[in-house]
């Protein structure tokens, strides 16, 4: 059973968290409650929330998986109905999947774009009315560190990712004039069950070409799992603290292998962009 119903003044902010059953999602809940604020904990098992994050008045676990549109919207009116608005969306209910993109199948290619690209617009465009009402609000996506540069092994899910980097960018764009903050957060490799079963499928196809590429990643992720350099509770931390911020960033990346990704892909974008830079050049029309 909800607790019952309390005054939203009393929460200095209202959390949805999608995915907050368990990992990142829940650490983020958990900090979140021990802020002070109210979290609307939405995931598939809602009994599971409840063992994860226990009961309370600021906590309303809700029933939702984020590839159905219909459950996105009663999710949203449940959490309205309960605390009144909401302050901050967490878009993070998300899975990974290992493979070379030639092993990926079709059928495992749109599941994961169901869940982690179409799961973020479903429950973003449920959120996003009552933010526009109230001209205030704080979009966050979770991103990867693989949604900033791809890498072998993972370029489905990281496509996925890229995906929602590009929704953010424009999402930033079309709701900072409305009082709106979005941002996309890029964690690095942290100690959660990402690199679990429960939290990344494994492509069954192995195509023996890509032995020394994905196929070495293949072999060497199951001994890097609880192994990241990433502090999941820092990172909920983070995340407080962002919400926080008067005037928080369109990108959050977190952890150093994040921003050591980052720092080459620019060093390789900029050599390579000035390598072919005379035939990038030579395709407008000629100066009258």
């Amino acid at each position: 059973m909800t607790s019952p119903l309390t005054p939203t003044q009393d929460f200095k902010r209202v959390w949805l968290i999608t995915g907050a059953s368990r990992g990142i999602g829940a650490l983020i809940a958990k900090a979140a409650l021990a802020e002070g604020d109210a979290v609307v904990a939405a995931g598939r098992n809602v009994d599971a929330i409840a063992a994860a994050l226990g009961e309370g008045p600021a906590l309303f676990p809700v029933r939702l998986d984020v590839t159905s549109e219909e459950e996105a919207a009663a999710a949203v009116q449940a959490a309205l109905a309960r605390f009144g608005r909401i302050d901050v969306l967490v878009n993070n209910a998300g899975f990974g999947l290992l493979g070379a993109v030639e092993e990926a199948t079709l059928a495992e290619t749109r599941r994961l774009y169901e869940t982690n690209v179409f799961g973020v617009l479903n429950v973003t465009r449920a959120v996003l009315p009552s933010m526009r009402a109230r001209r205030a609000g704080h979009v966050i996506n979770i991103s990867s560190i693989g949604g900033y540069r791809s890498a072998v092994g993972f370029g489905v899910y990281s496509s996925t990712k890229f995906a929602v980097e590009g929704l953010t960018e424009a999402l930033h764009g079309e709701l900072a004039p409305l009082g709106i903050h979005v941002t996309v957060v890029e964690p690095g490799y942290f100690r959660t069950d990402f690199l679990d079963q429960s939290s990344l499928a494994v492509s069954p196809n192995v195509i023996g070409d890509y032995a020394p590429t994905s196929g070495a990643v293949r072999a060497v992720a199951a001994t890097l799992n609880r192994q990241q350099p990433g502090d999941p509770e820092k990172l909920a931390q983070a995340m407080v603290e962002l919400a926080r911020a008067q005037t928080p960033p369109l990108r959050l990346p977190l952890g150093t292998d994040t921003l050591r990704a980052i720092a080459q892909k620019h060093e390789f974008v900029t050599r390579e962009t000035e390598t072919w830079r005379a035939l990038s050049a030579s395709t407008d029309f000629a100066a009258a």
